[in-house]
């Protein structure tokens, strides 16, 4: 039995050698087309037109998107859909797909297929990515906005003194940042002004409603 398969794998390895070098040039050009088909996939799914080519994305958030300064602005330079949500290096970007997933998961059952349905995940949503964003110290923003690279003296006062103090107490862009490109859900950002103490029989945001009594 041993030497059937002794003979076995002394063909097979004669048949390699007589491939020569066709064997060796073919597995070489297979092996590149191989990784520039899952590359040039990979980076279809970096494009905005993939990102809204569901209806959850393009009704809800693609639309509060486009009444933002990420969107259209004076000099015309856009932060579209994977600028923000997908890291550039590779290693995080396969984390990410992975990750995302289960998001194509959700779209088959439908979880946020109506705008109702979203709303009522909305703050779910926002804190996740919150999360993540504050979990990377804002990588994405900061592929845009460096902090090594802001001139405070072209900032106006509010602003730079805000990105001094924040910056001086370790934050990053997504602790003050909230809500450049989507709609906020009704939360408290302790962030700005101290706030002041609610009028008698108004909720402050977030502040559960007593059910009337019948």
């Amino acid at each position: 039995m041993q030497n059937v398969k002794d003979r076995f794998v002394m063909r097979i390895w004669q048949r390699i050698r007589g491939a020569g070098v066709v064997f060796v040039f073919g597995t070489f050009v297979t092996g590149i087309l191989a990784w520039g088909a899952f590359n040039w996939t990979l980076e279809l799914t970096n494009t905005e037109a993939f990102c809204i080519s569901c209806h959850e994305m393009q009704e809800n958030v693609f639309k509060e998107y486009q009444n933002t300064i990420h969107y259209q602005n004076r000099t015309g330079v856009r932060a579209t859909c994977p600028d923000c949500h997908v890291p550039k290096d590779w290693v995080h970007k396969i984390v990410r797909k992975v990750q995302a997933s289960n998001e194509l998961w959700h779209h088959m059952l439908g979880s946020v297929d109506t705008p109702e349905k979203f709303n009522a995940k909305r703050i779910r949503l926002a804190e996740s990515e919150w999360a993540r964003m504050k979990g990377t110290d804002s990588r994405e923003c900061r592929n845009c906005h460096h902090y090594d690279y802001m001139d405070y003296a072209e900032e106006g006062r509010r602003a730079s003194a805000a990105h001094q103090k924040g910056f001086g107490e370790g934050k990053t862009c997504i602790d003050c940042h909230k809500g450049v490109a989507h709609t906020l859900p009704p939360i408290e950002q302790n962030i700005g002004a101290p706030k002041a103490a609610a009028s008698p029989g108004v909720p402050e945001v977030g502040a559960a409603v007593a059910e009337p009594k019948s």
